[in-house]
């Protein structure tokens, strides 16, 4: 699937605006410039970029309420997912948190941002921060255990994970409540029919 293809998707299925897709361009154009220099995405997706990468993480805002107050990205590495849910947010009081332990991409993220004028600041390694946010959404972050394990020692209220995983999501489900359950719901991704998307209420 191209450009035109996603971009369709994104504007009709996704109700992104059209200021926000010419905001995903450029932020395309930025990926795979930077991309020359270091591996901020698999070279191997490179030319799949709006499909593996933008589309995939922009299905996410289906499960996001924008009228909280912020959303933190573990693991943010080239803004997949957390810059492509703050480039469609059109809440000014809503903020995004990309949380990034690689120097590297903390530069990287930190140029998008003023670049391109989003609402999002970007933060250290997650285990040397607190998270106040009331979502917290990863993409290739850690186990589904781990992710929790983060979430419920650093975050400091009750949150919603809303976390990208492939067709191992109900076995990391199934291995995570063997020390607590949370209620959950597994959705269907947009881009591989094997994968899913995480939804688990972390209450303190």
């Amino acid at each position: 699937m191209q450009q035109l293809e996603v971009i369709n998707i994104l504007k009709n299925s996704l109700n992104f605006s059209d200021h926000a897709i010419e905001k995903l361009k450029k932020f395309a154009n930025l990926v795979l410039m930077e991309n020359k220099n270091y591996n901020l995405i698999s070279k191997s997706t490179e030319n799949q970029i709006w499909f593996r990468h933008i589309l995939d993480s922009a299905q996410l805002v289906k499960f996001i309420d924008f009228n909280l107050k912020s959303l933190a990205d573990l693991g943010s590495g080239a803004g997949f997912p957390g810059l492509v849910v703050a480039i469609f947010n059109k809440n000014k009081a809503f903020h995004v948190k990309l949380y990034e332990k690689s120097p590297v991409k903390r530069r990287f993220l930190k140029e998008v941002i003023k670049e391109l004028s989003i609402n999002a600041e970007t933060l250290g390694d997650v285990r040397n921060e607190a998270i106040d946010s009331d979502i917290i959404i990863c993409r290739a972050f850690k186990k589904l255990d781990n992710v929790i394990q983060v979430s419920r020692e650093i975050a400091k209220k009750p949150h919603k994970l809303v976390i990208l995983k492939g067709q191992n999501a109900q076995k990391e489900i199934k291995n995570s409540s063997k020390t607590k359950k949370y209620p959950y719901k597994l959705e269907k991704s947009m881009t591989n029919k094997d994968s899913r998307i995480i939804l688990m209420e972390i209450n303190k």
